[in-house]
């Protein structure tokens, strides 16, 4: 693919959302999932399964608004619609992917799996970071200006992540 088309695609909305939200899913439910110790091989595949169900269940219930949403709004009722809107969630499942990789590997003992919601969490911020950043200068920032907001953006993502960790 060529590097304007990627550029186009990764500044899409629906993308830019599903990035962020599906970056916060993942490390609030690995927060969520191991807060009470669960740290085994074993676990970390639990772990993967529950994230993959979660990721699919919120992108359903996200296209499922839209469809709603969109109902009063759209003058056409052809049946393909709401399965365009659905598949347009996408985004959201795999921006749990990283985790999800993440996760496997440590089930499978590619690397250790006693602390990785540590690696997780740093690799979610990391992402929510660079799509502040893709979408600062999406909007015509600077450089700068797109870095402090990226940055503002990451410390937001430990925020949202944190409060959601402790509510779970």
């Amino acid at each position: 693919m060529p590097t304007r088309t990627l550029r186009r695609l990764a500044t899409e909305p629906n993308v830019l959302f599903g990035g962020v939200y599906g970056a916060v899913l993942a490390s609030s439910m690995v927060a969520a999932l191991t807060q009470y110790g669960a740290r085994a091989r074993a676990d970390r595949l639990y772990d993967t399964k529950w994230l993959l169900i979660t990721a699919v269940a919120s992108a359903l219930a996200h296209g499922y608004a839209h469809i709603i949403a969109r109902r009063g709004h759209e003058t056409h009722h052809g049946g393909g619609g709401p399965w365009r809107i659905l598949l347009e969630e996408w985004p959201l499942v795999a921006a749990t992917a990283p985790t999800m990789l993440l996760l496997y590997g440590a089930g499978l003992g590619w690397w250790g799996s006693r602390n990785i919601e540590y690696v997780v969490f740093g690799v979610n911020i990391v992402l929510l970071f660079g799509w502040g950043l893709i979408a600062a200068r999406a909007a015509g920032r600077t450089w700068g200006a797109a870095m402090r907001l990226g940055v503002g953006d990451g410390l937001l993502g430990v925020i949202v992540v944190v409060a959601n960790a402790i509510i779970k």
